[in-house]
């Protein structure tokens, strides 16, 4: 015998009525419940805002009837079973004259049925053979669908054969050939470098970029060739080394980190001054300063008309009368640390670069080389600056 139904309304379930096997979770930021102001749809909760639980059955529901929500469907009513009356296409209201618009412009799918090409995609801008006819004379050896046409100093540097100053002076002095024809003019275009020699020598194509650090030695020039014949960087890099050239320059009499790369774009980026990469060094100076007057760098200076910007400079020791001094600054100006010091009084009689970014100079020990790792490259050239 069952026991008797108490009276009364019907018990509610909890906030969020009966629940559903099966229903999904609960997602940040998303309401599972539906809303009669949106018409049934689900709502977006805003942020900070706590979802609203969704709603059980309807109390006057037919047995048998639930209310359509996610992944259920509502039955079918009679109503919906009923038969359609049949309605005479004549009593339909005529449909409106279509619009003939001439010349507007319409889809890509207009006229495709009367004119093969209409389904083409529009060709973009900068795209496809140019017809309008270029008179520079550098064009001879343009573009042939192999890329974008550049100038052959640019390729050349990022080759890594030099930087593009030196180049064009290659160019002037007819080391570079063209199919065995000598380039004449640096403005030059090409798309690739096929067929480009230096020196009789066929240049490859550009390699992946590398990073080198070297400990320059004093005494040596940042420079490929000198014309007086005075010793260069490379009369002490070791002869398995690629072709490399320097970022930066280092005087003759300063030692310490000198950068070397295979691309002459790379080099070209960390050299300019809107890339803003810090160079630390420590310079011995004889003379009298105080801690203050280095702070004072940091406003940046004015020195025989060349204005100088911020520097960070400290004061590390004295040993007599000479000075032990760091600095830090992010320009690459001619003999600026040198100058900056002689300004304020102080004679330079030894520099050393400790660092270039985050490149450091460490135990490396003087005229050793030292490859930079490619995934440490590729992480800090990921923090450079987007400056052209």
């Amino acid at each position: 015998m069952e026991p008797p139904k108490k009276s009364g309304p019907p018990r509610r379930s909890g906030p969020g009525g009966p629940k559903r096997p099966g229903g999904p979770g609960k997602r940040p930021g998303f309401a599972p419940g539906r809303d009669e102001a949106t018409g049934g749809k689900p709502r977006f909760a805003k942020p900070g805002e706590r979802a609203q639980p969704g709603r059980g059955p309807r109390p006057d529901a037919a047995p048998g009837e639930e209310r359509a929500g996610r992944g259920r469907t509502r039955p079918v009513t009679a109503k919906a079973d009923a038969p359609r009356p049949d309605r005479s296409r004549a009593d339909a209201p005529a449909r409106p004259p279509r619009r003939n618009d001439g010349d507007k412009p319409r889809g890509a799918a207009f006229g495709a049925a009367a004119k093969p090409w209409a389904n083409k995609p529009p060709r973009r801008s900068g795209t496809g053979p140019k017809t309008t006819a270029n008179p520079h004379p550098a064009h001879a050896a343009a573009s042939d669908g192999r890329g974008e046409p550049q100038r052959i100093a640019k390729l050349l540097a990022r080759a890594g054969i030099a930087s593009r100053r030196e180049v064009e002076r290659m160019i002037e002095e007819g080391r570079v050939t063209l199919d065995g024809a000598t380039i004449e003019t640096p403005a030059t275009l090409l798309a690739s470098l096929e067929g480009v020699a230096v020196d009789g020598v066929a240049v490859a194509a550009p390699a992946p970029t590398r990073l080198f650090l070297f400990h320059k030695p004093s005494g040596f020039l940042t420079a490929e060739r000198d014309p007086v014949g005075r010793p260069t960087i490379y009369d002490r890099l070791p002869a398995d080394l690629p072709r490399v050239i320097p970022i930066g320059r280092l005087d003759m009499n300063t030692e310490g980190l000198l950068l070397l790369t295979t691309d002459g774009g790379f080099k070209r980026q960390m050299e300019l001054p809107a890339t803003g990469v810090p160079r630390t060094y420590r310079a011995r100076a004889f003379g009298e300063i105080s801690q203050q007057q280095l702070e004072d760098l940091f406003d940046g200076l004015e020195v025989d008309g060349v204005r100088y910007g911020p520097i960070e400079a400290n004061l590390e020791r004295r040993t007599g009368r000479n000075q032990w001094i760091e600095m830090t600054l992010t320009e690459g100006k001619n003999r600026e640390v040198r100058r900056v010091l002689e300004h304020l009084g102080l004679q330079v009689n030894r520099l050393i670069r400790t660092s270039y970014g985050p490149f450091v100079l460490a135990d490396l020990p003087m005229g050793a080389v030292a490859e930079v790792g490619e995934q440490d490259l590729a992480i800090f050239r990921k923090t450079l600056k987007d400056a052209k």
